[in-house]
């Protein structure tokens, strides 16, 4: 395994780990069914995940 292939693979897990993958995930599932709507800040993101989490709390283990 080269160096770069590393590389790269560690910066997929830390995305995923932090939740990073997940928001760019969302940005563009919301740019394609809502195309003419703004796309939500990071923040406003993490937000509204915190709300539904909270709000369905069987979605999660802990």
């Amino acid at each position: 395994m080269t160096l770069r292939r590393m590389l790269d693979g560690l910066r997929w897990y830390v995305r995923e780990f932090t939740g990073e993958a997940a928001y760019d995930r969302y940005c563009e599932r919301h740019r394609r069914h809502h195309p003419s709507a703004p796309v939500p800040t990071r923040r406003e993101y993490e937000h509204m995940r915190t709300r539904h989490q909270d709000s369905h709390p069987s979605s999660r283990c802990c």
